[in-house]
């Protein structure tokens, strides 16, 4: 995960760049990535999202500022306030096989981006790699959020699997 995540660039340095599978259609609130993967076999990820509705969750506050959502520990938006925004859904198809990504996977990351303007340009860091090892059959799924100091979610697919996900934040802070 080093060849691409933000928070470890000093790590990867040297470390080969990982091939992606492409974005083939993006809107306000989903991303869709898909192409083959070494074998060539089709990958076909999509990640949706959602308004954030606090009717529908227990907060936690301290004097002003959200600590805790149903009583857990969240990751991504603006901490300490309420999301606006939640991941809804990660769908992932690989050939004709629908790999289950559950609930909890995402179900505490908010406020994802699918973008960022960057000089009067909308970019994304946002991707599917497959991984370097052609007999692994691994890829990972990476969203990064450039805003209120970053955040990525990483989320690894391993022989039709999902193995675990990968949290970091806060380190774009000054």
């Amino acid at each position: 995960m080093a060849s691409f995540s933000l928070a470890a660039v000093d790590e990867s340095i040297g470390k080969a760049v990982l091939r992606a599978i492409p974005i083939t259609e993006s809107g306000s609130n989903f991303m869709k990535f898909e192409g083959p993967d070494e074998q060539g076999q089709l990958i076909q990820v999509t990640i949706r999202t959602g308004i954030f509705n606090p009717a529908k969750h227990k907060l936690m506050f301290s004097e002003k500022h959200l600590l805790r959502i149903d009583n857990h520990p969240y990751y991504g938006g603006n901490y300490g306030e309420q999301p606006k925004t939640t991941i809804e859904s990660v769908t992932v198809v690989t050939g004709k096989d629908t790999i289950p990504i559950p609930p909890a996977a995402y179900s505490d990351l908010y406020d994802p981006r699918f973008s960022f303007n960057e000089s009067g340009a909308t970019r994304t860091r946002n991707a599917v790699y497959l991984s370097a090892d052609k007999n692994a059959h691994t890829f990972y799924i990476y969203m990064l959020n450039i805003e209120n100091g970053g955040s990525e979610f990483t989320w690894v697919i391993r022989d039709k699997q999902y193995l675990r996900r990968v949290v970091d934040f806060g380190f774009l802070s000054k």
